[in-house]
């Protein structure tokens, strides 16, 4: 029989107050597995900056909300830690949500539900940042800032910070299907 035994983190409640934790699990999972890639969602940049410094040296991808996602015409990433990421050595994607570009549009206009808003949200069947790490690896894949030959890890929270890790094997948006989470590294328990 094949099979491997790795552990996984589970958090009790979502939120913030796993954020520390789970990136320090995650520094001694990609030190063990030998993954270089780390795509980590951000609305403020608070994250990124932690992540960008946490994983200093590897390539990290801040993937962030788009301009206008809560206010026309505005970020919601903040100037400082813009500077820090960028400082760390990061690289931070802003662009529109691949699971729900203008589909929220549609939905928020006309009241029905399109095919990437129902992808979404199967996804968060296990959790709003199940869904999240699927779409900023979806992302920074279309933005050719990760590899799609070779496994990375997403980071994503739910609501703000960061409590959920998958390893997933990338791909391009046109090829979703093709797209594979292959491990769960941690995530908040029934979220």
């Amino acid at each position: 029989m094949d099979a491997t035994e790795k552990k996984t983190l589970y958090f009790s409640k979502p939120g913030t107050q796993n954020t520390n934790r789970l990136l320090e699990f995650v520094k001694d999972y990609v030190k063990k597995e030998g993954i270089r890639d780390i795509v980590v969602a951000s609305t403020t940049g608070k994250t990124g900056a932690k992540a960008s410094k946490i994983f200093k040296g590897y390539n990290v991808v801040v993937v962030t909300h788009c301009f206008g996602f809560k206010e026309p015409g505005k970020t919601e990433l903040q100037e400082k830690y813009r500077e820090e990421i960028l400082k760390n050595g990061a690289k931070i994607f802003t662009g529109i949500h691949a699971l729900s570009s203008a589909e929220r549009a549609i939905r928020k206009d006309f009241g029905t539900i399109q095919p990437l808003e129902l992808i979404a949200n199967v996804l968060r069947l296990m959790g709003e940042g199940t869904k999240v790490c699927v779409e900023i690896t979806l992302m920074a894949a279309d933005a050719g800032l990760i590899p799609i030959d070779k496994d990375i890890i997403a980071i994503a929270g739910t609501g703000s910070g960061a409590d959920t890790a998958l390893r997933i094997k990338p791909v391009n948006a046109a090829r979703f299907f093709d797209l594979k989470i292959k491990e769960i590294i941690a995530k908040p328990n029934g979220s």
